[in-house]
């Protein structure tokens, strides 16, 4: 039996598909399976899968409907068996070792359900300076606790740098669509049920943004999307018993945290404006940080620059333990 498939789906991919495949190909390991899952591609990409299909005992090609990301995912988990399987993207380029040392890492952590691994961002991070922020962010995330800790801020791995067990799947579910972020969800609801993930602490996988990506042109991916699926999992994990504050009194923060709000209404809000601390938002008090109540579980809405990591500190440093008595959500 191959120890590991990867999936690779793609949709109109002429440009990049060739790169993609090369660095797998010139993967050190060798005990793999490439399926390469067309969704419906109007260009000569499906021509050139088949192509490497007829080249390469390893690498199957498969022509599916277009039915969108999940439904090939799913196809390629559905008709695959090897116990072992990894994602990869068509823009996106592997390094050398990348599937070696993450096969490695899943043998030497039995306890380890997902392993990712550190990523290059493949873009101008001056003109894209959000998402090169976001994977500085992801790339300090390494043990099954930091991804654990910061899962409702965004999501903690790259996708197309995934690794994962089939048992996995099995035990907390596959991929779902709807309207959310198919990955996002997926991780969250992984770890709500026990989900262990971690990184190889290793650049093994440059992370291209390009425009065409669906983060850039799908509504799934809008950061609306973004916070209703947080919510849908956060409220799993609150206290029942203890009030919620939300560290962040701004219109936009209070918003992107209303379907939350609605089922386990906030208890108050936290902010650092003078001008915000002392009144009433939607009938409940505005206080600064000094004066929130000893017994309150604290959300950290904030997510400007730097904002997180003073708030995280001024908890910390009042006795507050973070995943206990507060967690980051933006």
């Amino acid at each position: 039996m191959t120890l590991l498939s990867i999936l690779l789906p793609f949709r109109n991919a002429a440009d990049t598909l060739a790169a993609a495949v090369e660095s797998l190909l010139a993967q050190t390991m060798e005990d793999w399976e490439l399926w390469l899952l067309n969704d419906g591609s109007t260009d000569e990409s499906p021509q050139m899968a088949e192509g490497y299909a007829k080249q390469e005992g390893r690498i199957r090609s498969a022509s599916l409907a277009p039915q969108g990301l999940v439904a090939a995912l799913n196809h390629g988990i559905d008709h695959s068996n090897a116990p072992l399987i990894a994602r990869m993207d068509a823009d996106d380029v592997c390094h050398p070792e990348r599937l070696a040392r993450q096969v490695a890492f899943l043998k030497e952590h039995p306890e380890v359900d997902l392993v990712s691994c550190r990523v290059a961002f493949g873009g101008d991070a001056t003109a894209q300076a959000g998402y090169a922020a976001h994977v500085d962010w992801l790339n300090t995330l390494l043990t099954p606790e930091d991804h654990g800790l910061h899962r409702f801020v965004d999501a903690p791995v790259a996708h197309p740098s995934v690794l994962f067990r089939r048992s996995a799947v099995v035990r907390f579910g596959a991929y779902r669509d709807g309207p959310f972020p198919e990955d996002f969800e997926m991780w969250l609801r992984w770890m709500e049920q026990g989900a262990r993930l971690a990184k190889v602490p290793e650049t093994l996988l440059t992370w291209m943004d390009s425009p065409g990506r669906l983060s850039r042109t799908d509504d799934r991916y809008a950061q609306d999307a973004l916070y209703e699926v947080k919510c849908q999992y956060l409220k799993q994990v609150l206290p029942p018993q203890r009030p919620i504050w939300l560290w962040g009194a701004g219109r936009i923060t209070r918003k992107r945290f209303s379907t939350l709000d609605q089922v386990m209404p906030f208890s108050g809000f936290i902010d650092i404006d003078p001008q915000k601390i002392g009144n009433r938002l939607e009938g409940r008090p505005v206080v600064a940080p000094e004066e929130i109540p000893r017994d309150a579980f604290v959300l950290l809405g904030v997510s400007n620059p730097g904002a997180r990591e003073l708030s995280t500190r001024f908890l910390e440093e009042h006795g507050r333990v973070a995943g206990d008595d507060f967690l980051p959500v933006a």
